[in-house]
């Protein structure tokens, strides 16, 4: 009688910035926030000394933030429903094969270095590396990807995946939650539709980051998805320091559809998971904008978070990286960036 085969093991890192856990961690969640190189492009001790400064001077007005959520941000709880749902579909379409998520937050609780232990102890076959960026920026998903390299130290074949900015299942999921909003609101007329994306400095952008590019290409994909004739405008928020940012800001796109008689819906559509800078940011800070500026409606669709279209195809793509040669690339498999985007990381010559 033959023995039964092993079942293959698949250890899926999800990756995500990480928020404090409470008001005592929000001053040194912003210090390693803004020390991290991929953040603050200086010299070690000139960056640490603005993180130290940044996060002294802007702590007290963060806390302030986070205690419209309870004093923590939901981060982490939001990864972790994430992570369930993905283990359960994985289950649900792959029962032959043995699947765990770990959770690595940069900046906060569970840290990479931790995580990456606790991996090497289940002693994957396969490592999936999935930052939860659906678009690729050298500020995120490559900065979370270097941290993980530096602290993992098991064994098991590696495979990430750098960006999946039109998965078909997340802009379905967009789709759908835009369209639930829409109705649940009464269906009224006179809506711009504003896809909110965190912003970035123009610098970065211009040396060759195809962050912009690659969210231009998920809002399209929505729109797609949409049909009908919306009229909609990508727009940028989070701006902090005196740096040109990618434009125009989120408070310029409403104060412009307001100027014209427009209310907004407004889409996070670079966030997979309710954070502070959708529940502070947009459901407080730019709801109140609109009001003063006349906007006639304010419409905030929900973060993607376990929308089943969305779970489902990261479970397939997952899946789909564990057979890829390369070590890195796009949810479809190589370069789909243009050659100018320098610092896509995907092979390059196709």
């Amino acid at each position: 009688m033959n023995a039964p085969s092993k079942r293959r093991r698949t250890a899926v890192v999800l990756f995500n910035l990480g928020g404090p856990d409470g008001p005592k961690a929000v001053r040194p969640f912003l210090y390693r926030l803004f020390s991290d190189p991929a953040i603050i492009a200086a010299p070690t001790p000139i960056r640490q000394m603005i993180a130290a400064l940044i996060s002294t001077t802007r702590a007290p007005s963060a806390r302030a933030n986070y205690m419209h959520m309870g004093g923590a941000s939901p981060l982490l709880p939001e990864t972790l429903a994430q992570a369930k749902a993905l283990e359960a579909a994985w289950q649900a379409a792959f029962p032959q094969d043995e699947m765990k998520t770990f959770v690595a937050m940069r900046y906060w609780r569970p840290f990479t270095e931790e995580v990456a232990k606790a991996v090497a102890a289940y002693q994957p076959d396969e490592i999936v590396l999935t930052p939860l960026y659906p678009q690729f920026s050298t500020t995120t998903t490559a900065s979370s990807l270097a941290a993980w390299s530096r602290a993992y130290k098991g064994g098991g074949r590696s495979r990430a995946i750098c960006c999946f900015p039109d998965l078909d299942g997340l802009a379905e999921g967009h789709a759908a939650h835009i369209r639930r909003t829409f109705e649940d609101a009464g269906s009224p007329t006179g809506l711009r539709l504003l896809f909110s994306a965190h912003g970035l400095p123009q610098k970065v952008v211009d040396g060759g980051d195809p962050y912009q590019w690659q969210i231009e290409r998920t809002c399209a994909a929505v729109a797609e998805k949409l049909g009908g004739d919306w009229d909609w405008r990508i727009c940028y928020q989070s701006r902090v320091g005196p740096l040109k940012w990618l434009g125009p800001s989120t408070p310029e796109a409403i104060a412009g559809a307001a100027a014209e008689g427009l209310g907004v819906i407004v889409v996070p559509i670079a966030f997979v998971s309710e954070h502070i800078e959708t529940l502070v940011e947009l459901d407080i800070e730019y709801a109140h904008l609109a009001s003063e500026v006349g906007c006639p409606h304010y419409l905030r669709v929900p973060a993607l978070g376990v929308s089943t279209r969305f779970i489902e195809d990261l479970v397939q793509m997952i899946h789909g990286a564990r057979g890829r040669s390369e070590a890195i690339e796009s949810a479809c498999g190589g370069r789909i960036c243009p050659k100018g985007l320098t610092a896509c990381p995907a092979k390059e010559g196709q």
